[in-house]
């Protein structure tokens, strides 16, 4: 009866096959990449970090880096390269052994090894970040007094006059799957789910709603008033009424005082990759919603900072009360975007 209760359900067996299947593919593919980008290069540039080589284009990247004192890149120098294809192919193995062959015991133990890998791993990528930034040649043509160069271990930073992402790519994705894969069967085997999940259809809602968590868009960006600045016209965002934000496909994110700061920047930059637009809520301080559920109204009255005199509400009922206010207009925002 024990030998019963420690084996794995189906479910469980079948997660762990798709994991394995999952980190057999990260094999071959990106696990992450470093995107740059700067006004001399609008298409930006790309150093992608596959388990056993650099790819990319490092040529270029070790130019520019030679000038500020950089170590150029070179897949020989990294060990890492020589062992995490194994160490990714083990992962994947053991992943099969244990959905076909183990037990309990064997998932938990799995799924303990696979958090400490992944600690460990980007430990070690924090690490090498570290050093490729801060061990700079003294004698660069270019030095900054104080400045590093360390890119980000996930999400953006400015780097002089570059932005540098930091963000998984396939493989990385991958990873984060298996893991959630694991996260999902552990609680499961160990009965955790069982306190609050009567139904299988429940149990797979939950985990596909964990799947999408993990893959969901950013946030709605967060304005600082009176401290950060209209990234079109330099001044200070003050007015919670007006205030708005763009966010990239690569997750930056531009603050406005003005919708019509937004629209200039927008216009100006088409080749930026835009992915949201948000404005203020005309009726609470310094909330953003999304431009295009918003309803807007422009006329005179409304007196934005940097007059572009459009206002946004987020129900029908309060565009209407302050259009009779302000004497003002709809407006659609495909009209004002253009």
């Amino acid at each position: 009866m024990r030998n019963e209760n420690q084996k794995l359900s189906t479910l469980s067996k079948a997660l762990l096959v798709i994991c394995a299947i999952s980190l057999g593919i990260a094999i071959f593919v990106p696990l992450w990449r470093i995107e740059l980008s700067a006004p001399q290069y609008p298409e930006g540039l790309m150093l992608q970090i596959f388990p056993h080589k650099l790819g990319g284009q490092v040529e270029i990247i070790n130019g520019l880096n030679h000038y500020i004192g950089m170590k150029t890149l070179h897949t020989e120098d990294f060990f890492e390269f020589t062992i995490l294809p194994y160490l990714i192919g083990f992962f994947a193995l053991i992943a099969l052994l244990v959905g076909f062959f183990g037990n309990k015991r064997s998932l938990y133990a799995f799924f303990g090894l696979f958090v400490v890998f992944g600690i460990v791993a980007m430990v070690d990528f924090y690490r090498w970040n570290y050093n490729y930034g801060h061990n700079l040649d003294p004698s660069a043509a270019i030095i900054v007094p104080g400045m590093a160069y360390q890119p980000p271990l996930i999400g953006y930073k400015q780097l002089l006059n570059f932005g540098a992402y930091s963000i998984p790519d396939t493989g990385g994705w991958l990873f984060v799957a298996s893991g959630l894969l694991l996260l999902f069967a552990t609680l499961k085997e160990s009965g955790f789910l069982n306190k609050f999940i009567k139904s299988k259809s429940t149990a797979l809602a939950i985990f596909f709603s964990m799947l999408f968590a993990s893959c969901s868009g950013p946030e709605i960006p967060d304005i600082k008033l009176n401290t950060d600045n209209c990234d079109f016209c330099k001044m200070t965002i003050a007015d919670g009424r007006f205030g708005a934000a763009l966010t990239t496909q690569k997750g930056r994110v531009y603050k406005f005082d003005d919708l019509s700061c937004l629209v200039h920047y927008k216009n100006e930059n088409k080749a930026t990759g835009f992915q949201q637009f948000y404005v203020s809520d005309f009726t609470k301080s310094n909330v953003l919603i999304l431009v295009e559920q918003a309803f807007l109204i422009k006329g005179e009255e409304v007196r934005s900072p940097m007059r572009g005199d459009v206002a946004a509400f987020s129900n029908a009922e309060n565009a209407k009360m302050y259009l009779e206010k302000f004497g003002a207009a709809s407006v659609e925002w495909k009209v004002i975007s253009n």
